[in-house]
């Protein structure tokens, strides 16, 4: 199996999924959106495409021009019926080529906090739990699109998750590790300065990540695989 994957920026990376993939034997294969490697891409090559996060939105085109080849290219592989997963910002772009609204969340989300499986993910996808932590890191949300199953939910966010046909949307971060979340912190760390509102904010926590990352891979490995077998 061949996995391409897409970076929005240096630092957020696929993480623990490269783990998963050495596993399984897939072969990687990395395009960096922001040094125009959009046009590289020949979608119909590859088996899964992963989309990965990022600072910027759907809707910043004027300053991040490559967003609209990108939007473009996810449209062909939900065409060619590849499997597709987006994280954070990538499941926000599906979202937005799905046709749903993408916007600006009551609330910035950062750090560790639970979220719940639904009734459609549980059927879906029996081994999860009801509550689980996962790492998140975003200000924006998106509309359900029509015809997809709601998956996560939590306080904060109404839609933290997403399935429809060959398609795994996560608004959180299940590939997080300790480096890559040090990363973002020191990277993305203007996000927590600009917030107005705190309530679903945290500073970097090493007990929370060393509490809560071996669980938060383990559900990872099961989604992962248990969507991969869905024909």
């Amino acid at each position: 199996m061949d996995l391409y994957y897409i970076q929005h920026v240096f630092f957020e990376t696929p993480a623990e999924i490269f783990n998963w993939c050495k596993l399984r034997n897939f072969n990687t294969k990395g395009f960096f959106a922001y040094k125009g490697d959009i046009d590289l891409i020949n979608i119909e090559d590859c088996d899964i495409l992963l989309i990965m996060g990022g600072p910027m939105g759907v809707y910043d085109i004027e300053q991040y021009p490559w967003l609209k080849k990108e939007k473009i290219l996810i449209e062909k592989a939900i065409r060619l019926d590849k499997k597709i997963i987006g994280i954070c910002l990538g499941a926000q772009l599906i979202a937005d080529v799905l046709g749903s609204r993408v916007y600006k969340n009551s609330y910035k989300e950062i750090g560790w906090f639970p979220v719940y499986s639904s009734i459609h993910a549980k059927k879906k996808f029996s081994f999860l739990p009801e509550k689980f932590y996962a790492f998140h890191w975003h200000g924006d949300t998106f509309d359900l699109p029509s015809g997809a199953e709601h998956l996560f939910y939590n306080e904060a966010t109404k839609n933290q998750g997403f399935s429809y046909k060959n398609i795994l949307g996560l608004q959180f971060h299940l590939e997080s590790t300790e480096q890559s979340i040090k990363d973002i912190y020191k990277y993305s760390y203007k996000d927590i300065q600009t917030a107005d509102n705190r309530m679903f904010i945290k500073e970097y926590n090493r007990e929370e990540n060393q509490n809560y990352i071996k669980e938060s891979h383990n559900i990872l490995y099961q989604l992962l695989d248990a969507f991969l077998a869905i024909n």
